[in-house]
């Protein structure tokens, strides 16, 4: 499986700059043979919070159109990121995935908010799983913060999920924690992380980059600068089985006496 991660500058508050910027960055590597292409979190309207009444995506109809639209032009299957989706009962931090067909074949929202970037303030946390399946493989998508809960990501992959996909704005003054984190998610899941991380600055934030590819053993397989860029890297899937069988560490789990020390304490 050949990926994609578009490390985006995403333009603060305008989703119309940033889907050229998409769009630009697909046409530029099209002559590439991908199979998926990922995008960052909030990859349309950036942080800008405040303004999200205004310039978030009513029900993601826009975004779904655009992803859905590009993914057939090009052939390839889109972990479009994350976006701010208007609804009714307020607005979700929510992933898009569609197939190379352009449906819909994924949808989450954002677990955990993340307070320290006022997120609880304005969004409305998801209550979905984030499965998806691609070309045949079971995947799971999770968004920033998420990764500082291996739970949730433990829930996906005793599940079966094969591959996790980060998309994320992380800061570049915690970048030692966003690779170390991330090895350690492929480690204790023995999975393919695949991690597209922002780049730039916005008003109030300057980010990491440094987008990633870590295989089942915690080795990276290929990694971004601070830059935009696009980065991209070929996965083995049938790796995964591999680590899996060799180190058995879902047949050893003990998830009775997990739960009851839970409860102790």
């Amino acid at each position: 499986m050949k990926i994609a991660c578009l490390q985006l500058d995403i333009a603060f508050g305008n989703p119309a700059e940033n889907k050229r910027r998409v769009q630009h960055e697909l046409e530029q590597i099209y002559n590439h043979p991908l199979d998926v292409v990922v995008l960052p979190e909030l990859w349309t309207t950036g942080y800008d919070l405040p303004n999200l009444q205004t310039i978030a995506d009513e029900n993601g109809k826009d975004t779904k159109a655009f992803v859905s639209e590009l993914a057939q032009l090009y052939n390839v299957n889109i972990v479009a990121g994350s976006i701010a989706k208007k609804t009714k009962n307020g607005i979700t931090n929510t992933m898009y995935v569609v197939n190379r067909a352009g449906d819909i074949v994924g949808e989450y929202s954002k677990l955990h908010l993340f307070r320290l970037m006022d997120e609880h303030l304005y969004l409305q946390s998801g209550d979905e799983t984030g499965f998806f399946t691609l070309d045949g493989t079971l995947c799971a998508g999770v968004i920033c913060y998420d990764i500082r809960f291996p739970e949730w990501i433990r829930a996906h992959t005793v599940q079966g999920a094969n591959v996790l996909f980060v998309v994320a704005e992380w800061p570049l003054p915690r970048l030692s924690h966003w690779r170390t984190l991330l090895q350690a998610r492929a480690i204790e899941n023995q999975c393919y992380v695949v991690a597209c991380n922002r780049a730039g600055a916005d008003p109030n934030n300057v980010f990491a980059g440094h987008s990633l590819i870590i295989d089942p053993w915690g080795n990276i397989v290929v990694e971004a600068g601070e830059k935009p860029c696009s980065l991209i890297g070929e996965i083995e899937l049938a790796k995964v089985n591999e680590v899996r069988s060799q180190i058995p560490i879902f047949q050893d789990r003990r998830l009775a006496a997990y739960v009851r020390a839970e409860k102790i304490f």
